[in-house]
């Protein structure tokens, strides 16, 4: 009987540390396969609405669609594989007329500000529009041949990015049509917290169309609904618009981009300190353009010397950096944790470096910021937490607006009715 007890505690003893042993390997398997952070597998749990197109597929045949797509439009398939939007519609026998594509083009490759043409996409033979060349909003003739159009693209959250004015304008030409307008969404990377100045509509351009905080903790589709119910478009226009969820997804959310976004953001940091450091883009300072390692560093010549040092020269997305081929001291913060706020600490750092027979604010400072009293602030000698408190009302107001609109609860796991696919309104 004894021996008998043995064997049987050595085999429940193997057995534990087979097991043991097993569970490791897979998670040995799952960090080899993703690298430090998947950009699917380890959040597969976030389904994006391109990944739920089989329930639109009835819905669109026989219909002419056009496409709002560029790099970002992507469907996620197993083991980190992916394939563009327009492929997939295709493969399903979608008719696709025309693709429009926003700043950066179709492919992503133009530089900030760089005017995209028209043309043709050489793999599938589709007419590319560019909306962001003589036209940001498409002509109505564009339109004339379209049953529908569908919006695929990958915001970061963030008010001086583009793409929220694009699909505003987008939105308008839609509602004018009087045809519908389908927005796939997808995670916002900087969805976790709402802050920086609101804007102003007397600054309204194309880097800020709307009274917003910088930061504004909504995804593409949710912001979609607030440009339909609060009326942005003009002359009270409203867009036949129909969002097709994210599933299983909060704002607390981490989501790794598996492309760059835009050019100028080639990583999570870059995404994360974006809203901090794209103050810099309406100052003489370099942010980063010209390096790798674009909105994760700061700095000019005239600084005062240290040890850390870089010399912005023309690369990918950015044929004319800011201080080409110059020596420029500065701030490295590639190391930074990720942020749930706007840090002022960057920018009055850099102000105040500059010596007072440099300039510093640039023309387009005002209307990245949404205000003028930043740059008044500044100069007057306000400090970080003298400026932000400057924005609490704003940010107060716009979030009982914001309320309306959402599709996916703010992150509260400790309710015992959390649900991240619950919709709030």
């Amino acid at each position: 009987m004894k021996i008998k007890s043995t064997y049987l505690i050595l085999l429940c003893l193997s057995c534990f540390l087979f097991l043991q042993s097993c569970s490791s390997t897979r998670k040995q398997t799952t960090q080899t396969e993703s690298g430090t952070r998947t950009h699917y597998e380890e959040q597969k749990q976030v389904v994006v609405a391109a990944n739920r197109m089989t329930e639109l597929y009835p819905y669109l045949q026989g219909k002419k669609i056009g496409v709002v797509a560029n790099q970002t439009s992507l469907v996620y398939k197993e083991k980190g594989a992916f394939v563009h939007l327009i492929d997939s519609l295709l493969q399903h026998k979608v008719q696709v007329l025309k693709v429009f594509a926003p700043e950066h083009g179709f492919r992503g490759e133009a530089d900030a500000g760089e005017t995209v043409e028209n043309d043709i996409d050489k793999k599938t033979g589709i007419p590319l529009i560019s909306l962001y060349g003589n036209n940001r909003k498409p002509a109505q003739e564009s339109l004339d041949s379209l049953d529908l159009v569908v919006f695929d693209i990958q915001d970061v959250g963030v008010r001086f990015y583009t793409y929220i004015s694009t699909l505003a304008l987008v939105m308008e030409a839609c509602a004018e049509k009087g045809i519908e307008l389908i927005v796939l969404d997808r995670p916002n990377p900087n969805g976790h917290y709402i802050d920086g100045p609101t804007l102003e509509i007397a600054h309204k351009s194309f880097v800020g169309m709307h009274p917003i905080p910088l930061v504004y903790g909504m995804t593409i589709g949710e912001y979609a609904q607030m440009i339909n119910g609060e009326g942005w478009l003009e002359n009270g226009l409203q867009c036949k618009l129909m969002v097709l969820k994210l599933l299983n997804y909060d704002r607390m959310t981490e989501f790794s981009l598996p492309v760059r976004p835009s050019p100028n953001l080639p990583n999570d940091s870059a995404i994360n300190l974006y809203p901090s450091l794209g103050f810099f883009e309406g100052t003489t300072i370099n942010a980063g353009r010209g390096t790798d390692f674009q909105f994760q560093r700061y700095g000019a010549p005239f600084f005062p010397h240290t040890h850390f040092s870089y010399t912005p020269r023309p690369n990918f997305g950015s044929k004319n950096p800011k201080f080409n081929g110059e020596l420029c001291y500065g701030v490295d913060l590639s190391k930074i944790k990720r942020l749930d706020h706007i840090n002022l600490d960057w920018l009055l750092d850099a102000y105040h470096k500059t010596p007072v027979d440099k300039k510093f604010f640039g023309n387009s400072f005002t209307i990245h910021a949404g205000t003028q009293l930043l740059q008044q602030q500044m100069e007057s000698g306000l400090n970080a937490s003298e400026i932000r408190e400057s924005w609490r009302t704003g940010i107060e107001n716009f979030k009982k607006i914001r309320e309306k609109y959402l599709l996916y609860p703010d992150y509260n796991p400790d309710k015992p009715d959390y649900n991240p696919n619950k919709i709030v309104h």
